[in-house]
């Protein structure tokens, strides 16, 4: 039955929740103009970051990013704070805080990238038709420069006062600190304390797209322990089919009875077998031992599953449960979860989100906003506040191609017509009625 809500609400034409154009206010018109005329500085802000190292790994590098976004948020007059994680190995979060009237807007970014200290990708370069390569100019570099134009329009406009608003740029997106309870802990407090959540990662669908859900992440891991013996006594009573046979049936029980489900995937990334195995689950790595004429003792597959709401999660969790508990005899399997990534399902406030950035973007002559198909998204930190703040959307940094790889590039256009949108989107926002 929930599939079926689930696509009903995906499916919902956007017609349904209007946005009607109200034109460009004179305020408005000066925003736009203040983002245009610092087109030159944002860019040069972006190289700068780029050029510093923030490896998740590279705790320094973070902080030395946090530092360069800290004294633009402090010209900008928010309160700021660089919140240590050293109890999670990971860099400093930063927060920048201003108090105003009307609703809290909550604007996420994050410090690091998937790019290490030895990667051999670490410069910025301008490429042809406006386009620009280096690590992190998409994710989310570029992001963070929507979000500090775009404050910085509505400052030179003469608006930001007025405004209340928290910035939070994450230090472990790519990799989060565990425990969660310390690693996100801060975030999900600013999120309880606002009303809107804004989420800056690249637009997957261009820029005429943003996304109103994402697919939460759970990790899993099968363990699989059986009576060894001789490989010729295996089937028989007092043996058994061994612990591969049973670790084949439970993950071929998955496909064949979870397959196919809308949003839901779910996939084995390893998997080890043998007489004994030694596996490392934060490594992702491990080794096993066996010989052919044994019957195998120990297996063990670990994978992930992706879900768009807690509902779809724990009815799936409970039906895997059923599968690796039926047990072929001689064998007894153990499955544990590990959820990281909440989903955030695409709920009617956050659709009329959407329609109110589909109306600044008409009002803008910038064309079309359609939701992201969410199986087309991996997991944000936005997925952490969603469930706290009234409505929240994301996919409203730049535009670019190639994240995660040293082919990472960047439509350097994108930032400023990000930033316009943004920055009409947070005046219209905060000039609402709590």
């Amino acid at each position: 039955m929930q599939q079926a809500v689930v696509s009903v609400v995906l499916l919902l034409p956007l017609l349904s929740l209007p946005a009607h154009a109200q034109g460009v206010s004179p305020v408005e018109r000066r925003i736009i103009e203040a983002v245009d005329a610092r087109v030159t500085q944002a860019e040069a802000l972006l190289e700068r970051v780029v050029h510093v190292n923030s490896g998740t790994m590279n705790p320094a590098g973070v902080r030395r990013v946090g530092e360069i976004y800290q004294a633009e948020l402090d010209a900008l007059g928010f309160t700021t704070r660089l919140v240590d994680m050293s109890a999670v190995q990971r860099g400093p979060h930063l927060f920048g805080e201003r108090e105003g009237r009307g609703p809290r807007v909550l604007l996420i970014g994050h410090l690091d990238t998937v790019f290490e200290e030895d990667s051999p990708f670490q410069r910025f370069m301008r490429l042809e038709n406006g386009w620009a390569a280096g690590p992190g100019t998409e994710d989310m570099k570029g992001g963070n420069g929507v979000i500090v134009l775009a404050l910085q329009a509505l400052r030179d406009a003469g608006v930001l006062d007025d405004m209340n608003l928290v910035v939070a740029l994450i230090g472990d997106e790519e990799d989060t600190g565990d425990p969660l309870t310390i690693s996100r802990r801060d975030l999900v407090e600013a999120a309880r304390r606002s009303d809107f959540g804004l989420g800056f990662e690249g637009g997957v669908g261009g820029r005429h797209s943003a996304t109103v859900a994402r697919r939460g992440f759970t990790g899993w891991k099968v363990t699989v322990t059986a009576t060894p013996g001789h490989s010729s006594l295996i089937f028989k009573p007092a043996f058994g089919f061994g612990a591969v046979f049973e670790l084949a049936r439970i993950l071929n029980g998955f496909r064949e009875e979870l397959e196919g489900e809308e949003y839901l995937t779910f996939n084995p990334g390893v998997v080890l077998g043998g007489t004994t195995v030694d596996f490392d689950q934060m490594q992702g790595r491990g080794t096993a031992f066996g010989k052919v004429n044994i019957i195998a003792e120990t297996a063990v597959a670990a994978g992930d599953l992706r879900t768009v709401s807690v509902e779809q999660r724990e009815r799936t969790k409970q039906r895997m449960r059923a599968i690796a508990a039926r047990g072929l005899p001689g064998t007894s399997a153990t499955l544990d979860f590990e959820d990281s990534s909440p989903p955030m399902a695409p709920t009617p406030a956050n659709y009329a989100l959407l329609a109110r950035l589909q109306g600044v973007a008409r009002d803008l002559d910038q064309g079309p906003v359609e939701a992201v198909d969410p199986a087309e998204r991996g997991a944000a930190d936005i997925q952490f506040v969603a469930n706290d703040v009234g409505a929240a959307l994301d996919g409203l940094g730049v535009v670019g191609d190639g994240g995660h790889t040293v082919d990472e590039k960047l439509d350097l256009g994108s930032l400023p017509f990000m930033a316009r949108r943004a920055a009409v989107l947070i005046y219209r926002l905060t000039r609402e009625e709590r």
